[in-house]
């Protein structure tokens, strides 16, 4: 009977039905064996797939409930609304955002209109709770969710992430903001041409002079990151007088994220002539730069990555130089 059979944890999808449905089979004796389903077999199958279609159906369910959350009228922004109506839509947004991890639930909240919601009347609301929370859960859908990018870049909401990012008065809004864009343009060409094209180097360059440390640590990684993955474009980017920026930032005292900026400087004189000839311009005076920095950090254990950029740098923009243990050019 049902009943006497062991409880167990079927897996939360279909792909894991039938990965785990491979991993429990027999092994077959050779590429043309083939074995009938026993009946246990068939059974477990069974009660998997309608536990799986069970309990997404469950979450479909939830995503919609948290969606009449968010779409109920609230009282006038003259008003405001008040302190229980805001948490409640607070809460809307975490459960719908740990949902979105499924990749399966991103896609259902979209063609529900729960997307088109956050871009239409929450990245702009009064609330910063709930902007950040909008903001975060666009992330987490576009993140590796190529037909989730393509909607959204249809949407327009691509500025309005950058303007977040660039002057939203609360730094989490920043922060969750350049999040969002991160996941929309990162692996993308197409989300990186629009994000070249919305000014949005610019943004991440202001971002990395802000006093905020996240978002000065995530701009540079990101710019590190774009630059990685889309090396055609570094041309476009060091039109934009890039390595006279990073040079810059640089120059101000020292901080973490300029292992990131040193980083994306790497990139910029690899297969780039002019990135290469702008930084060694005479009058940018990086030489010195680099051979402070490099007597700045040595022995010092967590920057050693920097120091690897720092002498990567060196190597390919000033060779010929020797540099010793305690610096950079004897």
């Amino acid at each position: 009977m049902a009943e006497d059979r062991p409880t167990r944890r079927y897996p939360q999808n279909l792909q894991g039905v039938l990965q785990l449905a491979v991993d429990v089979g027999p092994a077959p004796d050779g590429p043309d064996s083939f074995q009938p389903m026993s009946e246990e077999r068939k059974l477990w199958l069974r009660d998997a797939l309608a536990d799986v279609c069970k309990g997404q159906m469950d979450e479909v369910t939830q995503i919609k409930k948290c969606l009449a959350v968010l779409r109920r009228e609230g009282k006038s922004e003259r008003e405001g609304e008040d302190e229980e109506d805001e948490d409640e839509r607070e809460a809307a947004f975490e459960i719908v955002s740990e949902l979105c991890e499924n990749l399966d639930n991103a896609r259902d909240l979209m063609t529900l209109g729960g997307l088109d919601l956050c871009i239409s009347q929450y990245l702009c609301h009064a609330q910063s709770g709930l902007r950040w929370r909008a903001a975060q859960l666009i992330a987490i859908c576009a993140q590796n969710m190529p037909q989730v990018q393509v909607h959204l870049f249809s949407t327009g909401v691509l500025p309005k992430l950058l303007q977040l990012t660039d002057s939203d008065p609360d730094p989490t809004v920043r922060v969750k903001a350049l999040y969002a864009v991160s996941c929309l343009v990162r692996e993308q060409e197409s989300g990186f041409q629009a994000f070249l094209s919305h000014d949005g180097v610019s943004v991440l360059m202001r971002g990395m002079q802000s006093d905020i440390e996240k978002l000065r640590t995530k701009s540079a990684f990101l710019l590190l990151n774009l630059l990685t993955s889309h090396p055609k474009q570094k041309d476009a980017v060091v039109s934009m007088g890039m390595v006279q920026q990073l040079v810059s930032v640089l120059r101000s005292p020292h901080l973490s994220f300029h292992e990131h900026v040193l980083g994306a400087l790497c990139c910029l004189v690899e297969d780039c002539p002019q990135g290469l000839k702008d930084c060694r311009n005479p009058s940018l005076g990086l030489k010195e730069l680099l051979r402070e920095r490099t007597r700045e950090l040595q022995g010092k254990e967590e920057s050693q990555e920097e120091l690897a950029f720092c002498e990567q740098l060196r190597v390919v923009c000033f060779p010929g130089q020797q540099s010793d243990d305690n610096g950079m050019d004897r």
